[in-house]
């Protein structure tokens, strides 16, 4: 069967693409950081209409301001920087994700991962302040972290806790490098690199800061499992 042609509203600065639920699952997202409050709402409107669910990331107070006068319904997620809108739940995953954050500095990436996840439809279960500077932090979670049926792992500075979780787990792990760390963290660039090079079997490794990437294959994964 062939696909249809693309369907797409054209607001002159942005073409909304209205067809995304249908071949990807999940409307288009908007990332907010360099677009005005107004060119959000205007975007967000659409994809609302649409569909009934919006996810916009990367959102400040303004943005989510200009949002909730065209949806009163939508919500601010302040830590994950994100504004949600769901008019109709969304069919629940059978799986669960479990996000686990090494340090408190690296929550607003993990809230990111954690916001896009459920407005996907998933379960989350969050395992935060557990890096491996305190080991049995970790270790005392294990039993419920093995229950996840894919793991997200977000760390900064040295970026070590996803290679730890891989030796305990047989999920896949999905790694995200932070920008937390002193100078030769080279703003995320370290963790990234010790992720890449991770020696445990069944991690991938997304872009620096990048929870909402993480989060989006994670759902892929979990929706594949019955």
């Amino acid at each position: 069967m062939k696909d249809k042609p693309v369907d797409y509203v054209d607001l002159g600065f942005a073409k909304v693409d209205l067809d995304r639920e249908r071949r990807n699952g999940f409307p288009e997202v908007i990332y907010g950081e360099g677009k005005t409050p107004g060119q959000i709402a205007l975007i967000a409107a659409e994809i609302i209409k649409k569909s009934g669910k919006l996810l916009v990331s990367r959102a400040d107070p303004a943005a989510f301001a200009a949002v909730r006068a065209i949806c009163p319904k939508a919500r601010y997620h302040e830590i994950a920087r994100s504004i949600t809108v769901e008019l109709k739940p969304s069919k629940k995953a059978p799986g669960m994700i479990a996000i686990l954050c090494a340090g408190t500095s690296d929550l607003p990436i993990a809230e990111e991962a954690a916001v896009t996840a459920e407005i996907m439809g998933n379960r989350v279960e969050k395992f935060y302040d557990v890096g491996v500077a305190g080991l049995s932090r970790l270790l005392s979670n294990l039993p419920r972290i093995r229950k996840a049926r894919v793991i997200i792992v977000v760390a900064g500075m040295d970026g070590a806790l996803p290679s730890v979780t891989a030796g305990l787990v047989d999920k896949p792990i999905i790694a995200v490098p932070t920008s937390i760390g002193y100078g030769t963290a080279f703003k995320g660039v370290a963790a990234l690199l010790t992720m890449l090079n991770s020696c445990g079997s069944g991690v991938t490794v997304v872009n620096i800061d990048n929870g909402f990437g993480a989060a989006y294959a994670a759902s892929q994964i979990n929706r594949l499992t019955k």
